[in-house]
């Protein structure tokens, strides 16, 4: 019972109430992990069978942590009996114990997202619809937000409001392909991520026996991260914990900001609905960050309406007040940033992993890259290609995959001719259009040529007969061979590992990529070992966890020394002793896209409060007064959330020298609070201008818009980027002149007209 007297006393009520409908709100840093992991020990210290518990959690790496930590409490074999993991993960082996009620195989393939990219372009193609039209990524997720939402395609396709709405926005045919889609999943014997949910409900909502059976086994339910649970979660959750009502979820409506993936806040904000005799605990002390930070934190999302609330506090030292840069343009912006790091590095003897460069979008690392590297300072970035993703890597997956389904039809497509057999395009389309004419398996055709009027000559037949042969030989040794075995044997008798190593003129990437399926061989090894000798060392049981894993169980455990940039939605969960959140601009951050609702701008208020947290030590916000779009110079004005930070928690540092005072016109005391000048790498940064005046004089000799000074309220004018607008309000003069214009599809924006080369058009 030692581990309770690391708690504090909000935190140990919270793992003591074992019984009944239970919410455990947890502030940011405060111990919302542990709390959960002790509680779950708590249970089986009091006598709950962990055969009786499901734990709930959103990334794999989560649950094996806390499988660990309980072990070490209670043993590691008791700890090995609760069914924990993730939504995707769990409900998976549920499906995979009863597929055949749903008319899937056992090993059923599941779709990542590009498997199922590659299915819909295909359909959209096969149903002579322009592929520009329908993309492949919105059509994908128009299909997701349906199976989210537990509308399938003959609903769909039945529900006029939805009709009108893809009608309007010209997507007619989408209901068309969503019945393709799923028609065809379900002949390959495939799932897609959000099938895995769907079809959990299905079997629940079809098959009584089957929801009273796990009703009975999983007595007690724990759920993390709650806030981000979608509607098909919140439904399985809750017809699971029906009976019992032992339902504990933990989680924090202030950092809910995954509504474009589905999550639902109104899940934990209406808990107490659910269960009007609900016990309510707050976790509001924070263990991480600074009080400055935490304070200032607390000032902006206290502006939200839809929340619970509370009233974060720690113990922790006040620490220093919260940076406020502001740069020229974005490519300043990287500069300054890039020398603060250095300069705090040196000056702190911190390693670069110690430091976060936060931002909203993608799009916006480019400055920050290019400015680390040239001070030769190493970085990562997050969320670009993940190693599964590789190309030498799916390749060998899709022989796995092929190996334990035959149907996987992705599969097939991508290796039927890699390494290159004489297997051709046109083969291939002539397999598919025999399975689809006849509504079987791609593999069916394949295996049974004989009896499909194929056309094919006897080269080709035994090219394709030799193909089947070598995957059915690696089929029958899938319960005869561990993972580690069988996968060598593949990537030997498929020719890939000799098409990697015999590429001519290797250089690095060549390299590079034989190394990654050497990595890839490697792991499967190290799965084979750390599995229990009674356990399923297979590779049908290695594919489970691979097509499960989440971005965060990814990269993210790289310890090598390096600045970690990466956008905040990516950052939830982690924190860094130095955080600089960049591009704190309208438009911006808060998105342009989230202005037209207050649900849409409090979800942006709670990603702010997001990254903000993720400070341990210091937080910098940073933004540019101009900022470069598709070639042109677009005037910014700092972010709403900057304002709405109490300023006694702000410190506004001085620009790089000679900026002069701000192109924005607000009045928001950023000028005033401005201090003369900056340290010596602050204040020479390596820019090419040092001035704004510069910088318009340059920009001005290079423009070529002579009818700038044509240019009058009411004017009509294209723009590079933004299109036909009006011209709405005019300011300043010379090369100081801007322009604020209307565009019917991006809103109101404000140019300097020197930079945007705006073309007259008649009225």
């Amino acid at each position: 019972m030692n581990y309770l007297q690391e708690l504090n006393d909000s935190q140990r009520v919270a793992v003591e109430a074992i019984h009944g409908p239970t919410m455990v709100i947890a502030g940011a840093g405060s111990g919302k992990t542990r709390v959960l992991t002790y509680r779950i020990a708590y249970m089986i210290e009091h006598d709950i069978d962990p055969f009786n518990i499901m734990a709930l959690t959103f990334t794999n790496k989560a649950a094996r942590e806390m499988t660990e930590r309980i072990g070490t409490i209670v043993g590691g074999s008791e700890a090995k009996n609760i069914t924990m993991g993730t939504f995707h993960s769990v409900f998976s082996r549920i499906l995979r114990f009863n597929a055949d009620r749903l008319g899937y195989p056992t090993n059923f393939t599941i779709y990542d997202t590009q498997d199922s990219k590659g299915l819909l372009k295909e359909i959209v193609k096969s149903l002579n619809l322009d592929d520009k039209l329908y993309k492949a990524g919105m059509v994908l997720n128009r299909i997701s937000s349906a199976k989210n939402n537990l509308i399938s395609p003959e609903a769909y396709e039945m529900n006029a409001e939805i009709m009108k709405e893809d009608i309007q926005s010209k997507h007619p045919e989408m209901a068309r392909i969503y019945k393709t889609y799923a028609h065809r999943c379900f002949k390959a014997g495939a799932m897609d991520f959000d099938d895995l949910l769907y079809q959990t409900n299905v079997l629940l909502r079809d098959f009584p026996d089957v929801l009273q059976y796990y009703q009975q086994k999983f007595k007690y339910i724990l759920v993390d991260e709650y806030q981000d649970t979608n509607y098909a979660q919140y439904l399985i959750v809750k017809k699971l914990a029906a009976v019992y009502e032992n339902i504990c979820v933990v989680g924090d409506d202030a950092q809910s900001i995954y509504s474009f993936r589905g999550a639902n806040i109104q899940n934990i904000l209406n808990f107490k609905n659910d269960y009007p005799d609900f016990h309510l605990f707050k976790l509001e002390q924070n263990y991480r960050s600074t009080k400055t930070i935490v304070e200032a934190a607390n000032s902006v999302i206290a502006r939200n309406k839809d929340q619970i609330k509370k009233s974060v506090w720690t113990d922790n030292p006040a620490g220093e007040k919260i940076r406020v840069i502001r740069t020229l343009t974005d490519n300043e912006e990287g500069k300054v940033i890039t020398a603060k790091i250095y300069d705090l590095k040196q000056e702190t003897g911190s390693t670069f992993n110690d430091f976060a460069i936060l931002y909203r979008t993608n799009k916006q690392s480019r400055s920050f890259e290019e400015s680390l590297r040239k001070l030769n300072i190493p970085y990562k970035i997050y969320g670009g290609l993940s190693f599964y993703q590789r190309k030498e890597i799916k390749d060998l997956l899709a022989y796995f995959r092929l190996t334990t389904n035959p149907k996987d039809e992705e599969a097939l497509k991508r290796v039927i001719n890699y390494p290159a057999r004489g297997i051709g395009k046109t083969t291939l389309e002539k397999i598919i259009i025999a399975s689809d004419e006849r509504g079987v398996s791609m593999w069916d055709v394949i295996s049974n040529m004989d009896q499909y009027a194929l056309g094919f000559n006897v080269g080709i037949k035994t090219k394709i007969s030799e193909f089947v042969t070598m995957i059915n030989s690696f089929t029958a040794q899938l319960t005869k061979l561990n993972a580690y075995d069988l996968a060598q044997t593949i990537a030997r008798s498929s020719g890939i590992l000799k098409e990697l190593h015999g590429e001519k003129d290797k250089g690095p990437e060549e390299v590079e990529r034989y190394q990654n399926v050497e990595q890839l061989i490697s792991g499967i090894k190290e799965f084979t070992v750390s599995q229990p000798e009674d356990a399923d060392q297979s590779l049908s049981e290695f594919m489970i966890d691979v097509a499960l894993l989440t971005d965060a169980d990814e990269d993210k455990g790289d310890e090598r020394n390096h600045v970690t940039l990466m956008t905040i939605h990516s950052s939830k969960g982690l924190e860094f002793p130095y955080v600089f959140l960049v591009g704190m601009e309208e438009n911006l951050f808060p998105s342009q896209m989230a202005l037209n609702s207050r649900t849409d701008l409090e979800e942006e208020r709670r990603l702010f409060y997001v990254a903000v947290t993720r400070a341990k030590e210091v937080c910098t916000l940073s933004f540019a007064v101009s900022r470069f779009i598709w070639g042109n110079l677009v005037t910014s004005e700092p972010s709403r959330f900057v304002d709405e930070i109490d300023q006694k928690y702000l410190q506004h540092e001085a620009p790089p020298r000679g900026q002069g005072r701000s192109l924005t016109g607000r009045t928001t005391g950023f000028d005033n609070q401005f201090q003369g000048g900056l340290n010596r790498t602050m204040s020479n940064p390596g820019s090419n201008f040092k001035s704004l005046d510069e910088l318009k004089e340059r920009a001005a000799q290079s423009a070529q818009n002579p009818s700038s000074s044509d240019i009058m309220v009411g004017s009509n004018v294209m723009h590079k980027q933004f299109g036909k607008g009006k011209v709405t309000k005019l300011e300043g003069q010379g090369a100081d002149r801007k322009a604020t214009i209307f565009f019917p599809h991006h809103g109101a924006k404000t140019v300097l007209l020197v930079f945007a080369k705006l073309t007259i058009l008649e009225s």
